[in-house]
């Protein structure tokens, strides 16, 4: 069986593409099959995708797909961005984080940047020259981001940042990375600012490579900042503003880790039926067991409809009208359905399921974190409990 082929089935006759979203998505699709799934296993190996990569996703235009032409972009709506995600979640590229670059940390700089530091920053995004992380988890601070220890103080033209931030995504790669740090450290969440961090800045060091469980190709690291001086143009919108921006833009990024989810599971559905019905056990195929074939069908329903309700919701995004219950309802229902999924797709592979050989071992893994990042499946519930 075309596994590849089956997994493409479920995009055909999505209503919240238009056809000039799809001839884009064979243009990602091409990119990712020649230039990314060949070698994603190198990279989990080496703990790091090459800063090449991004700069042949630049040229060939699939970073910062939502930014106007005058910054690089290609003027795409957010439909554009889901396809690219989508594209990575079929192969299971999760090292190659375009989507934190192009979709998290660029819509920052957009909205609330200087105009001179739009002119300098974004073109080189979007060319993959520049690669952007956004620093906020901090050591023992987890989702909360009223804990952040990290100050920044004004002196004269200059923002110095102290502090130490972990788990930060592309934190190797990073050329621009965007602090999240206290300005009025007497003033809780009312205190927080958002300042940009350039690669080389006095002050700014780089820790450890963390190894994790899963995500194995994806760099993430340890970031220090010791006396780090800063451009004053480089704060973000104005000065304790920072919790209000990160409440506007968190919601995209719960929507894309959604995205990913059903993707992955639409693509291992399909991976586990073909390889349940090629392995034998006691003289029958794995499928012709009743318990395997049922849990599998109840998936394919479960799937199907979680696809229409994530369809749903990257329509409403794209409209603006997605609220932030919403979209951590969709983050909540995707990362919990793929762990669950996911684990007994894998348990129906057998001990080859465990192997890291095994697409699905490895998809299992990468998933877990899903439930954690950009705010744990708690929090998502605390969030939709305060509509209720």
């Amino acid at each position: 069986m075309d596994s590849t082929a089956g997994a493409a089935r479920p995009f055909r006759e999505r209503s919240v593409f238009s056809a000039e979203h799809e001839m884009f998505r064979a243009q990602v699709r091409r990119f990712v099959e020649r230039e990314i799934a060949p070698f994603h296993r190198d990279w989990e190996r080496a703990g790091i995708v090459p800063r090449e990569l991004w700069r042949k996703a630049g040229a060939q235009g699939l970073l910062c797909t939502m930014l106007p032409p005058e910054y690089g972009g290609a003027g795409g709506d957010f439909g554009h961005a889901a396809i690219v995600i989508e594209e990575l979640a079929r192969v299971n590229a999760t090292g190659v984080a375009f989507q934190l670059h192009s979709d998290i940390v660029a819509p920052y700089i957009a909205a609330y940047a200087r105009p001179e530091k739009k002119a300098e920053w974004l073109p080189r995004m979007a060319a993959g020259e520049t690669i952007g992380a956004i620093a906020m988890t901090e050591p023992g601070m987890g989702s909360d981001l009223k804990a952040v220890r990290t100050t920044a103080r004004r002196e004269g033209e200059e923002w110095v940042i102290n502090g130490a931030k972990t788990f930060i995504s592309n934190g190797q790669n990073a050329g621009l990375v965007i602090v999240v740090c206290k300005t009025d450290p007497e003033a809780g969440r009312r205190g927080i600012s958002l300042i940009c961090v350039e690669e080389g800045t006095p002050g700014f060091a780089r820790g450890r490579k963390l190894e994790k469980i899963g995500l194995h190709a994806q760099d993430t690291s340890e970031l220090f900042f010791d006396e780090c001086r800063v451009p004053a143009a480089n704060l973000l919108g104005e000065e304790n503003a920072g919790f209000r921006q990160l409440m506007h833009q968190l919601p995209q990024e719960r929507l894309i880790i959604a995205i990913r989810c059903g993707v992955s599971m639409e693509t291992m559905l399909e991976k586990t039926i073909a390889y349940t019905k090629q392995r034998q056990i006691f003289g029958q195929s794995v499928f012709d067991f009743q318990v395997h074939r049922f849990k599998l069908a109840q998936a394919k329903a479960e799937i199907a409809m979680f696809r229409v309700y994530l369809d749903d919701c990257i329509a409403r995004h794209m409209q603006g009208a997605l609220s932030a219950e919403e979209a951590a309802a969709v983050k909540l229902l995707g990362t919990e359905m793929q762990n669950r999924l996911l684990d007994d797709f894998l348990q129906m592979h057998g001990g080859y399921g465990y192997m890291a050989e095994y697409e699905i071992g490895r998809a299992w893994a990468d998933a877990r974190v899903g439930r954690i990042y950009g705010g744990s499946s708690e929090v998502m519930r605390e969030i939709i409990a305060r509509t209720l």
